[in-house]
């Protein structure tokens, strides 16, 4: 069978692009996994379709190479299936040119990074991408690749290293600065990517600071798609509906969110043809979602694959978890100050009959990694407000012990697995000996340097509620848990 490519003739129910693929790159994106493929390169496809404009993606691997070979010699092209009630739907999506492997092509990426052309560098880089460190809120110079640029800034290796040398570049070369937009799960990614910038540049390049102030913007955003791994059933789809082999191919759901503050310096695609929302602050839906969507999907992640559901779907075909699903809601709905134009309750609505969405393979292990990075927007802040209100913590902490039980690294028949935590090492570390006692678990957990606040461990009520789950989930398992407190919560 053909590898897609632009020669492919699709059958006519498979949209293609409709516009040309020789404008600009007025983008460069760093970080070309599922999720851009199946958000932002999306509404990009969009708006070139509606209005055209210089804003063709150049994608850039920050790693691995895996996603050049996939779309490199496809001319860029790749296919999105879209998996509803109603069945699958593909479609052929054309905004990005092609994939530059950075490990590799250091220069080539500065070169676009610097370029005239090029707008607007945004970012899906996971939250552990960045060198933030979680303790001050700036940047981490312990990590491993911002202290390897820090060194030596010409040859970064680094997101932000790489941002900092390129806008180095254009200052010297006389051009204008582009706006750098994260599009992570990270509270108010704008700022917190603004100041990782300004952190690098004053020690790398603090001939640039002022250029950086004038010429540089960081707009917040808000994200929202299921974007599950693709598996062989994917590809097998691909075949049968396009009629082309395509191994860059990503499925995902009908629902597609993404909420954007407007602070552009050097203009922005028609973002809006795809259903983008352009607001003046995107705290709010930021929250929304965090709490929410994410927290409800940590719970269901830890405490469903210990119980032995491998998919989102089957933790919402178990009616104790399902009823946990809708307590958590519920819990991190009431932590919300007013969502502009959301009625909460039927996000919720929503969200649960996303999670149900039968034709979506999404891994209860995928949404598991990284805890330690997710933890504090998702889990703790929610239950701090929470505390601080007076509302019940019930939930928030029932979640956190089940992180704490995932983190022993071993299912409940001693089969182990990893944790995929950038912290793993040394989670591993202050675990070691506690072998299944409660208290020695939780203390060494709850004392990880820089993850849970001070307002929480010396919370009497947060902290008991904590031990309390653990504590079944240890002596008795995660089934006997999950169903103590869905009965608890049916009874309140």
């Amino acid at each position: 069978m053909p590898r897609l490519s632009s020669r492919s003739a699709l059958p006519p129910a498979v949209r293609g692009p409709s516009y040309s693929r020789s404008a600009p790159s007025g983008i460069v994106h760093l970080g070309t996994g599922a999720f851009h493929r199946a958000h932002q390169a999306v509404y990009t496809d969009d708006a070139l379709a509606k209005s055209g404009g210089g804003w063709m993606i150049t994608g850039v691997s920050l790693r691995s190479p895996d996603v050049a070979d996939q779309l490199n010699p496809q001319d860029g092209l790749y296919t999105l299936l879209t998996l509803g009630p109603a069945g699958v739907e593909a479609r052929v999506i054309g905004s990005i040119r092609g994939v530059l492997v950075a490990s590799d092509e250091r220069e080539k990426v500065l070169d676009a990074l610097a370029a005239p052309e090029t707008r607007i560098v945004s970012l899906t880089i996971t939250e552990k991408g960045y060198g933030l460190d979680p303790k001050t809120g700036g940047l981490d110079r312990t990590h491993p690749a911002i202290a390897a640029d820090l060194a030596d800034p010409g040859h970064p290796k680094s997101a932000v290293g790489f941002i900092v040398e390129a806008l180095r570049r254009r200052h010297e070369a006389g051009l204008p600065g582009f706006t750098v937009l994260s599009c992570d799960n990270l509270p108010s990614n704008g700022k917190v990517v603004a100041r990782l910038v300004r952190d690098f540049a004053a020690e790398a390049a603090p001939e640039i600071a002022a250029f950086i102030e004038a010429d540089v913007s960081f707009p917040s955003t808000m994200v929202d798609r299921i974007t599950p791994a693709a598996t062989h059933k994917t590809f097998d789809d691909v075949r049968a509906l396009t009629g082309c082999a395509d191994p860059g191919a990503v499925e995902t759901e009908l629902f597609s969110q993404w909420i954007i503050e407007d602070d552009f310096v050097a203009g922005r695609p028609d973002w809006e043809a795809g259903g983008a929302l352009f607001v003046s602050d995107v705290v709010p839906y930021e929250k929304m979602k965090l709490r929410m969507l994410n927290g409800a999907h940590s719970m269901l992640a830890y405490s469903g694959f210990l119980a032995g559901h491998r998919y989102v779907r089957d933790v919402m075909g178990d009616p104790a978890l399902a009823a946990l699903v809708v307590r958590h809601m519920k819990a991190a709905a009431a932590t919300l100050d007013s969502v502009p134009g959301v009625d909460l309750d039927r996000y919720a609505a929503d969200l649960q009959e996303r999670f149900r969405n039968p034709a979506i393979a999404h891994e209860t292990y995928q949404i598991a990694m990284d805890g330690t990075q997710k933890l504090p927007q998702r889990l703790l802040e929610p239950a701090m407000v929470a505390l601080e209100r007076g509302q019940r913590v019930d939930a928030f902490a029932f979640a956190v012990a089940a992180w704490m039980r995932y983190a022993l690294g071993r299912r409940e028949d001693g089969e182990p697995y990893a944790l995929r935590d950038p912290r793993e090492k040394e989670i591993a570390a202050v675990l070691e000996g506690a072998g299944k006692d409660t208290d020695a678990i939780a203390e060494a957990l709850l004392a990880l340097p820089g993850l849970f606040p001070a307002v929480l461990t010396g919370n009497g009520v947060w902290t008991g509620a904590v031990r309390r789950n653990l504590s079944v989930m240890m002596d008795k398992g995660m089934r006997p848990a999950i169903d103590e407190e869905a009965r608890g919560f049916a009874s309140s």
